[in-house]
């Protein structure tokens, strides 16, 4: 047989006697089970109008089949319940307009139903609004702390809307599963996706699985204990069976030692000695029995670093070092630039008779100023002796000269002998 007949002649269903169906509503927002009374061919995503409590809604098949016979175990709900109604036909391009039409309206209906909901003063906050497929019927969830008497309001929504009006009351967790929204771990939340049922969760389940008491990162965007919590309390609480009871303290020789830190998943359990802040010693839960044990007996061990968990290094074998050294073109021509740098910088400090030969900069400056200072001073002393040479009489004319000498040096010497 060809595979894709075989796939043709599958029964959608897999079961011919089951004919229930799954349908989900405003992208799974909600859900609910009908009969296929008229064995209607269809397929996962498909429009199908179905039977309200008053006119028809229109949803998409969302499962069928052996699915829908757990899911419906799941919710408790047996093949034999009154309430489920039927499934009317396949939905046409004019049903689908409608509902396109009715989705459209349900982001103004919010905000006109809580602006009028705040003008009457009531304690509750609308989170939803749904329009039933033949736009006849709104059903408008909202969460209150007490109970709220809206029947005035439901008069009010009646005459702005034309419509008929439903109020239904959910909870936070419900109200964060219709709105939607991604979570603080990347992805969209769970309770708007797959789960159906919202257990409680406590402060117990942080407590057992060490988390610390933070509300911000705890809570989820319903305001509440975060469902997550509990995915892997069992496994905590597992865990927490094989920890020894009554190991808050341990005697040794060396003293007290005091319990810290507990890792739960890692049997293992730290502990202090009392005046050695900061020094944590690490044993197992084997070795914290063993001890308590002992303590119980009257016997104290001589030191609890005879029972430490002794980590082992592991080495990174993926990373292997350059088995000549690690030397590559890079490292050579840089050890080549060095090397003219050196010869430049000798060359340069060489200036004072090859004696500061390394010196650097700082012989080359000592030789600057050396030079300099020799012949300024070899200057000096060669203007000095040409000024003697050609003026030998100058010194002394102008020691025994005055107004009556005539000249500045011819009369000095005149008078001098």
């Amino acid at each position: 047989m060809n595979v894709f007949n075989w796939f043709a002649e599958m029964p959608i269903s897999f079961n011919e006697n089951f004919n229930i169906v799954e349908v989900s509503f405003k992208k799974g927002a909600r859900k609910g089970f009908y009969r296929n009374t008229g064995n209607i061919e269809m397929h996962k995503g498909q429009l199908v109008v179905v039977e309200a409590a008053q006119g028809y809604d229109i949803g998409e098949v969302n499962l069928q089949g052996e699915l829908v016979k757990a899911q419906m175990k799941k919710r408790k709900v047996t093949e034999r319940d009154d309430t489920i109604r039927n499934v009317i036909r396949l939905a046409t391009d004019v049903d689908a307009e409608t509902l396109f039409e009715a989705r459209s309206k349900e982001q103004e209906t919010l905000v006109r139903a809580r602006a009028i909901s705040r003008s009457v003063n009531l304690e509750m906050k609308i989170g939803d609004i749904e329009y039933q497929g033949d736009n006849k019927k709104v059903t408008i969830y909202y969460t209150a702390d007490d109970r709220v008497d809206f029947r005035e309001l439901v008069k009010v929504y009646a005459k702005e809307f034309k419509v008929k009006i439903e109020m239904r009351q959910i909870g936070a967790r419900q109200e964060a599963g219709r709105i939607g929204g991604i979570g603080s771990c990347g992805r969209e939340l769970c309770c708007s996706t797959w789960l159906t049922d919202f257990k409680s969760v406590t402060t117990q389940a942080v407590r057992y699985q060490n988390l610390a008491i933070n509300t911000d990162k705890l809570s989820g965007q319903c305001g509440r204990l975060k469902c997550c919590l509990n995915y892997e309390l069992d496994t905590y609480n597992d865990a927490l069976r094989g920890f020894p009871k009554g190991a808050d303290k341990i005697e040794t020789e060396e003293g007290v030692a005091f319990l810290k830190k507990t890792e739960i998943l890692k049997l293992q359990m730290w502990y202090e000695y009392e005046g050695q802040r900061g020094n944590y010693i690490k044993i197992g839960v084997k070795e914290a029995k063993e001890l308590v044990f002992m303590n119980k007996s009257g016997a104290k061990p001589k030191s609890l670093l005879d029972f430490a968990v002794v980590e082992e290094v592991v080495v990174d074998e993926s990373k292997h070092e350059d088995l000549v050294g690690q030397v590559n073109l890079s490292t050579l021509e840089e050890k080549e630039r060095r090397k003219h740098r050196n010869k430049n910088r000798q060359n340069k400090g060489g200036g004072g008779g090859g004696q500061n030969k390394g010196g650097g900069g700082q012989g080359q400056n000592q030789n600057r100023n050396q030079n300099q200072n020799q012949n300024r001073g070899q200057n000096q002393n060669q203007n000095r002796n040409q000024n003697q040479g050609q003026n030998p009489n100058r010194g002394q004319g102008n020691k025994g000269g005055g107004p009556k000498g005539g000249g500045p040096g011819g009369g000095g010497k005149d008078k001098g002998k």
